[in-house]
């Protein structure tokens, strides 16, 4: 009777990490430029309204400070809360009072749902809230393990039963644009994110 061949599993486990590494490098890692796969850092990828979303590769890439006229703050190149100030600036025509903080400060959770955010001089909703999502409006979402400063975007296209969002800063391979599921209940409407605390809406 032939031996039966072991198989060492214990390397199985470093296979693993290891894979596990690379791919998180992928995300995190600055541009190398000469990677073949990687486009280069600002350009334009989407728009809405006449306002770019620009490439930024790993989320955590960072091209200098982007400021609009009279040195008015958006952020940083090329973040997610970037684009939407400039976004507000250049389609709404609305400069927020607190131009600095990260994403997640955008959203102050103890402020009852359609009360004023008076950092942002915006209309703030809970996600439910008994205000249906708009055109427009910012979404700010919760923080993750692998970004501590949470996300923001901007609701391009609102249907019965869904909303289209843009956002610059996906990551790496990240699209531009994404639809997530909205219904009403209890009088209450709620995007179908678990990561979205809410949105902020300029009042017409």
């Amino acid at each position: 009777m032939r031996p039966v061949k072991k198989t060492n599993h214990a390397k199985t486990p470093l296979y693993l990490l290891i894979l596990l590494i690379f791919l998180l490098s992928l995300f995190f890692i600055p541009n190398i430029p000469s990677n073949p796969f990687s486009k280069a850092l600002g350009t334009p990828i989407d728009s809405l309204n006449g306002v770019k979303v620009y490439y930024n590769g790993s989320i955590k890439n960072v091209a200098g400070r982007s400021l609009g006229p009279g040195q008015n703050n958006f952020g940083l190149k090329y973040q997610c809360v970037e684009f939407v100030k400039r976004y507000y600036y250049e389609h709404l025509h609305h400069k927020m009072p607190d131009t600095y903080g990260h994403a997640k400060d955008f959203f102050i959770p103890n402020l009852a749902d359609g009360a004023l955010n008076s950092q942002r001089a915006l209309t703030q909703h809970h996600n439910p809230s008994q205000f249906q999502p708009q055109v427009n409006d910012l979404l700010v979402y919760s923080p993750t393990l692998f970004n501590p400063y949470g996300h923001v975007a901007i609701v391009a296209e609102v249907q019965a039963n869904t909303i289209e969002i843009i956002q610059q800063n996906p990551g790496r391979w990240g699209r531009s644009r994404q639809r997530y599921q909205l219904s009403q209940e209890n009088g209450r409407w709620l995007i179908h994110k678990k990561r979205i605390l809410g949105w902020l809406r300029k009042k017409k």
